[in-house]
């Protein structure tokens, strides 16, 4: 059984905001790189490098959101979304490979150290363009967020780090102007190259994660919580509960045990109002997939059915009421049951 609980259709949004990053960043890479010939500074240089990653990498993110909100078809009966999470590794790749490129020319500085001018203006343009790049990301990661867009939040995770990269030069390159230490230039450069290696390091991490369908452990305790505060009593058992994020979809795997008396269609019934109000009270949007399970008797220590008064007493009840359901038997997975 399956109930889908579409979200708001945001497609149009992200493929817009994605394409605002894109041109923005085309203009800011401009902007870097005219600090850079102005001042030749090795740290410039290093935020010049970055830019040349945000540039490729919004590209990336651009195709990769409009090919990712294209609806589920035969081939691909769980939508494109995964195409987000290549998008943001290749996102972490880029960002990786520039720290290190940005490393090995911050210890070449070091033995080959170059003659800065105009470290002011430089400056200047810098921080102008640091502040763009820090409001976009701040934009990007709030509807990557929202909209459930792991392109976007990538995206604007990369661009926050570069506003923060942005506050290290104008420190750095600001004490370089103040004490005359020239070498402070190479190493502060060095420094951003490890904090990129680092953000380019968990962003693969993450978007691995995701690609081998890693559970978020926080969504599926949402949903333990929605069922266990679920008032009707019919509902005698949940167990085998997973979740699974594609894109802005989510997917739940569910086995819900009924009392062994009811017909088919009382029984879908009852599941389909039971799904939609868990998935609605704990916030999460996509689709369920219910596995429906007799209850045999086997549950009649932690069944409410007819227990309350003035409702018909169960008539295959064997034990009396004792327990109630724990947050522990609902996100017990019992790995070695394939039915």
């Amino acid at each position: 059984m399956a109930k889908l609980f579409p979200k708001i259709n945001s497609a149009s949004r992200v493929q817009k905001l994605a394409a605002l990053s894109f041109f923005s960043s085309i203009f800011i890479l401009g902007a870097k790189w005219w600090a850079y010939f102005l001042t030749h500074s090795m740290t410039l240089k290093t935020d010049a490098y970055e830019g040349i990653v945000n540039v490729v990498a919004s590209g990336i993110a651009l195709t990769a959101v409009r090919y990712a909100n294209q609806p589920a078809d035969k081939d691909h009966p769980y939508g494109h979304g995964k195409m987000e999470y290549f998008s943001a590794g290749f996102e972490g790749g880029l960002i990786f490979l520039a720290a290190c490129l940005i490393g090995y020319d911050s210890i070449m500085a070091f033995f080959h150290p170059p003659v800065l001018s105009k470290l002011d203006q430089g400056l200047i343009i810098n921080v102008l363009a640091g502040l763009l790049n820090g409001a976009l990301g701040f934009l990007l990661l709030w509807n990557g967020r929202k909209l459930k867009s792991e392109a976007l939040r990538a995206d604007g995770l990369h661009l926050l780090s570069d506003f923060a990269t942005t506050v290290v030069v104008l420190f750095g390159l600001g004490a370089v102007l103040y004490f005359k230490i020239l070498w402070l230039d190479s190493l502060i450069a060095l420094l951003m190259g490890f904090y990129l290696a680092w953000t380019g390091f968990k962003l693969i991490r993450k978007s691995i994660l995701h690609l081998i369908d890693t559970q978020d452990e926080g969504q599926r305790l949402s949903l333990a919580h929605a069922i266990i505060h679920y008032p009707g009593p019919e509902i005698v058992a949940v167990h085998n509960l997973r979740s699974l994020q594609v894109g802005a979809t989510n997917h739940v795997d569910l086995h819900i045990v009924v009392p062994e008396f009811y017909d088919v269609k009382k029984a879908h019934d009852l599941v389909q109002i039971f799904c939609q109000t868990i998935m609605q009270q704990s916030g999460v949007d996509g689709e369920t997939h219910a596995h429906i399970d007799p209850c045999l008797q086997q549950y009649c220590s932690s069944c409410r059915l007819g227990t309350s008064p003035g409702e018909t007493p169960c008539p295959v009840r064997q034990q009396n009421f004792s327990n109630e359901p724990t947050l522990e038997s609902i996100l017990e997975y019992r790995y070695h049951d394939k039915v």
